[in-house]
């Protein structure tokens, strides 16, 4: 069918947090998306927090670490990997790197993660 469809900045951005939000287990209004051009690609970078274990948590528990997926490296890593794949997926649009930037760690007691 001729023509063609865009996917407007709003909706971009508002995927990405979502993607991102699940990916690093905090809610979506905490996270901070922005695009940039790479050769015709989207560069995404995200700034946002981790949700993680309470360190007591992590004491009395030290599997804690491993069921919530690791380090915060570990974890980081994994997550700028989903959010590109979420992101392409759901868009269409071709996405180069995805740069994440850790801001804070959000703690539960009960638990879970975020």
């Amino acid at each position: 069918m001729a023509g063609h469809n865009r996917v407007s900045t709003q909706a971009l951005t508002s995927v990405a947090k979502v993607a991102a939000a699940e990916a690093l287990a905090v809610p979506p209004a905490q996270v901070r998306v922005s695009f940039s051009d790479d050769a015709g690609a989207l560069a995404l970078a995200i700034s946002a927090p981790m949700g993680a274990p309470a360190l007591h948590e992590v004491l009395r528990n030290p599997d804690r670490v491993a069921r919530s997926g690791g380090s915060v490296l570990a974890r980081a890593t994994a997550a700028k990997a989903r959010i590109l794949a979420q992101v392409e997926y759901l868009t269409g649009s071709q996405v180069s790197r995805v740069d994440v930037r850790i801001s804070a760690l959000l703690t539960r007691d009960d638990g879970r993660v975020s």
